[in-house]
């Protein structure tokens, strides 16, 4: 029966999620049976119904889950009190408080509140989750310190990120290719501080790959 349950759950979870994630367009696809969705809010409605089914009729972990996506979505609805319940879930523990207080530092991002969210950042670096990883968290940091007019801790936090990366081996001694995050902060770091990024080490080479510097190519 539990297992009944737990399959009977997911499934919900599943069709509200679905919802949640619909493209925004004027009229579905000829034979789509997908649901889309005219503009974000009215997606952001119907999705806050499916999910708010899910948190009352099933326990957790689903509960838990669906009030953060009823989080998430209020933020297009109803921003003040969408930023609230995700301050709740992130008193929490477990990747569901991880996941919301990295929303809400967006959400302040976005908001302006650029101290507040530097705050929230930090502490999801410190957290060292695998939901939202440091260098996901390192990478909003720097652009929070750099809207602040913060250059050099954000010039810092990125050269250091993709110093690691760069010099990262697995147990082998082979270079660990490096994240999307890593990546992006190199983006970062060349508008910010080209000089310092000039000091970075080269990427690792694709496993298999080597460079020939006389045909100038990889073979």
């Amino acid at each position: 029966m539990a297992e009944q349950h737990a399959e009977e759950a997911q499934a919900a979870i599943g069709r509200a999620i679905a919802i949640n994630s619909a493209d925004i367009m004027p009229a579905p696809p000829p034979g789509s049976k997908d649901p889309v969705f005219s503009n974000p809010q009215d997606r952001s409605e119907r999705a806050i119904q499916e999910f708010q089914k899910v948190a009352a009729k099933y326990g957790d972990p689903y509960r838990t889950e669906a009030q953060y996506f009823i989080a998430t979505n209020r933020l297009t609805t109803d921003r003040l009190n969408g930023e609230k319940e995700l301050q709740t879930l992130s008193q929490g523990s477990g990747e569901i408080a991880t996941l919301s207080k990295f929303a809400l530092a967006q959400a302040k991002e976005s908001d302006g509140a650029l101290d507040e969210a530097a705050r929230l950042y930090s502490e999801i670096v410190k957290s060292n989750s695998t939901i939202v990883t440091p260098e996901s968290a390192n990478l909003r940091l720097a652009i929070v310190y750099n809207k602040q007019g913060k250059k050099k801790e954000a010039a810092d936090i990125l050269f250091n990120m993709v110093d690691s990366a760069r010099k990262a081996r697995d147990k082998d001694q082979k270079p660990i290719p490096e994240s999307a995050a890593s990546r992006a902060a190199a983006q970062e770091l060349l508008k910010i501080d080209p000089t310092r990024h000039a000091q970075l080490p080269p990427p690792p080479q694709p496993t298999g790959l080597r460079f020939d510097p006389l045909q100038n190519r990889e073979r």
